[in-house]
């Protein structure tokens, strides 16, 4: 027997906050039973792992161990701008892929596909 992933655990100071960011970029909602101390997104569309948002009391000291890559469904370069539009911010902005952080400063990247490219180095 194989174990599969049930959820992904952020740690951070606000989870209401950055739940809403995931869920508004991941095409979801919160769940309603949500609290400031404790938060949860659930898979938009075709599936996959719950995000889970928990209140820390320390902050993020360095580079995320792991991370999301999302691969967009339309233009990369449109997908880049709306998280920044939501509180990312870009990071490191590559061919292929651009590094964001979200509003607590975790990690994420958004491939190019073959719908559009996000843009020259930097």
């Amino acid at each position: 027997m194989v174990s599969f992933i049930k959820s992904v655990t952020f740690d951070c100071h606000e989870p209401l906050r950055v739940a809403e960011f995931w869920a508004k970029a991941l095409g979801s909602d919160v769940d309603e039973d949500s609290t400031p101390d404790r938060a949860r997104v659930e898979p938009a569309g075709w599936g996959g792992p719950s995000l889970w948002f928990v209140r820390v009391p320390e902050g993020k000291a360095a580079k995320n161990r792991q991370h999301f890559d999302l691969r967009p469904m339309a233009d990369a370069g449109d997908e880049v701008r709306r998280p920044v539009g939501l509180g990312a911010r870009v990071l490191r902005d590559y061919v292929d892929p651009v590094v964001l952080a979200d509003p607590e400063g975790n990690e994420f990247c958004v491939e190019h596909n073959s719908v559009g490219g996000v843009g020259a180095p930097r």
